[in-house]
């Protein structure tokens, strides 16, 4: 349980709101507004009590759905501290 608070404290550290309770559930999903860099568009995240991780899926480039799983807290925490690309006006 320990590991599930510490994903979401991060994770509003990291700029997500909660989109929708984990009420009866075993996942918590949230959402980041506003997107303003290319790994922000359309960010959602997925905390799963039942595997103890974090997925977050984003929209990058070309409508291309990306997705990463992080295991520990600390290891999304320092991918929220990586420069992500700004979004191209075309």
């Amino acid at each position: 349980m320990m590991n599930l608070e510490a994903f979401q404290s991060a994770a509003r550290e990291g700029g997500f709101v909660a989109e929708i309770g984990i009420g009866e559930g075993t996942v918590q999903w949230l959402r980041k507004i506003p997107p303003h860099m290319a790994r922000d568009t359309h960010q959602r995240m997925c905390i799963d009590s039942m595997t103890n991780s974090v997925t977050v899926y984003w929209v990058g480039g070309l409508g291309k759905l990306n997705s990463k799983t992080f295991r520990n807290p600390s290891a999304l925490e320092e991918w929220f501290q990586l420069e992500p690309q700004p979004i191209l006006e075309r």
